[in-house]
């Protein structure tokens, strides 16, 4: 009989959803960052269950027989740091736990703006009764940088409501199921003034940091929108503020930041034009569930030998299908 597998589970404030089954499969060794080091000697996988905890880095000299790191998250931008990422540990993440809440939450930032529902908020707390023009959110197009498994799902569900849609990755292409058109982003500049939304749901890696740039802000239709559910740093934060400050751009919803949580210093929190939410446009009610069932079955096909289910490429830093 095989031996049962060693879990370290970096646990946070969250309750660990599934520990008492997780129990019955394996081993489990819970753990803060502080006692990261003593709980992986010996452990064979590391359970993120906290996974914006820091310490694993850390730690990583004590990782002496580990074989599968599982993040319950999207992106891994945090965690490749090099030793990780030169070596033969598998790590794998939650795709497509996220993909409809967060193209819910996109779809929501774009009738915030196209409804003007900020005016209408503000003109209730004011007990102002005074009629306004809203936009139609059919026939208005859309760009959506990233088109893994959450860019592909926001295009969907854009697309049902009447938007066209299109898309921006590594390497343009035609004839996508779920895109008019995909763009290179190397063109993004050439193409952003041609869309009324773009949508930023790309991973964070070193190729799309500060994608939306000074100059793809400069190019962007003055009445244009931007949401960004992917990373703060996808966008020049400095340029975006001063360019919704000065009119330049009409909106933005940032759910992300380049530091979280948003320093009450910034002064994205005083524009009337900027819709600012707390990192939360995955955080449907039932995605601790749903990640701890992920995780579940991943480790029944470890423990069965059969291969795990979004294995992240560590060179590109996304899953890669």
């Amino acid at each position: 009989m095989q031996p049962q597998p060693v879990v370290a589970v970096l646990a946070g404030n969250r309750p660990i959803v599934g520990l008492a089954e997780l129990e019955r499969e394996a081993e489990v060794r819970v753990t803060d960052a502080a006692g990261l080091p003593a709980a992986l000697p010996g452990a064979d996988i590391l359970y993120l269950w906290d996974f914006f905890a820091d310490g694993v880095r850390q730690a990583w000299p004590a990782a002496d027989s580990l074989r599968w790191i599982h993040v319950p998250a999207a992106g891994v931008d945090k965690l490749l740091f090099p030793e990780l990422a030169a070596s033969d540990v598998v790590l794998t993440n939650a795709r497509g736990i996220f993909d409809r809440p967060m193209a819910e939450h996109v779809l929501g930032a774009l009738l915030h703006f196209a409804k003007d529902f900020g005016r209408a908020a503000a003109q209730q707390r004011a007990r102002q009764w005074s009629h306004y023009g809203t936009a139609d959110l059919a026939g208005a197009s859309v760009l959506v940088a990233g088109t893994g498994s959450i860019g592909r799902t926001t295009a969907q569900l854009l697309t049902a409501v009447g938007l066209h849609v299109d898309g921006m990755g590594r390497t343009a292409r035609s004839g996508d199921p779920d895109f008019g058109t995909i763009h290179a982003s190397a063109d993004f500049a050439a193409v952003a003034g041609q869309y009324d939304y773009i949508v930023l749901a790309a991973p964070l890696t070193p190729q799309t940091r500060g994608l939306l740039s000074r100059d793809v802000l400069a190019a962007m239709k003055p009445t244009a929108v931007v949401v960004n559910v992917g990373r703060g740093a996808l966008a020049d934060e400095a340029a975006l503020e001063d360019a919704l400050r000065t009119g330049r751009l009409a909106g933005a919803a940032l759910d992300v930041f380049e530091a979280e949580p948003l320093p009450v210093s910034s002064g994205l929190w005083e524009l009337e034009n900027v819709l600012v939410t707390p990192h939360l446009s995955g955080d449907a009610q039932n995605r601790l569930p749903a990640l701890a069932r992920q995780f579940a079955d991943n480790l029944a096909a470890y423990k069965a030998g059969r291969p795990l289910a979004n294995v992240v490429d560590k060179r590109l830093g996304f899953v890669s299908v």
